[in-house]
């Protein structure tokens, strides 16, 4: 039996290389580019409770473009998902009493290697346990291309209230 092994095992390898499709595979990430004039937020932007933004970002492939994602969570113990060199000045560390939470995915027109979001966002000022937390929150972009590989960019925003 084990002598089948040593035979069975590299010729299995052997058809499977051999069956693996050689045409050329998309091995780059994506890319976010937050550089373009009137690209909103940047880091240390701030969003308004009870207003409208538009989320306004260039999204780059070098095949084809997937999906994205959107996702804002409170800052309040200063934890950090940035990737911006940019600094932000902080708020005192607090615990959170009913902090803002949004988590949204899109889809991106089918053969886009390029693609600029115009994104209307609606922030609400409160949800039915009252008034959202002010303060230091992340926005976090998650970029995905048809192939599976993404790229993140994480923002620090203060959210308040005008």
């Amino acid at each position: 039996m084990k002598s089948y092994k040593f035979v069975f095992i590299p010729f299995l390898l052997l058809i499977i290389s051999i069956s693996c499709e050689k045409g050329e595979t998309d091995k780059q990430k994506p890319e976010i580019d937050l550089s373009n004039a009137g690209a909103f937020p940047i880091n240390c932007d701030t969003l308004y409770f009870g207003e409208t933004f538009i989320f306004k970002v260039m999204f780059t492939d070098n095949a084809e473009l997937g999906s994205y994602s959107i996702d804002i969570h409170h800052n309040f113990d200063h934890h950090s998902h940035s990737t911006e060199v940019t600094e932000c000045s902080l708020d005192p560390k607090k615990s959170p009493v009913n902090p803002f939470v949004f988590i949204q995915d899109y889809s991106i027109p089918g053969g886009s290697k390029e693609y600029e979001t115009n994104l209307s966002v609606v922030i609400p000022a409160s949800n039915a346990i009252g008034p959202f937390d002010e303060g230091d929150y992340h926005f976090f972009i998650s970029l995905t291309d048809k192939e599976g590989w993404s790229a993140q960019k994480g923002l620090s925003i203060k959210m308040r209230y005008r």
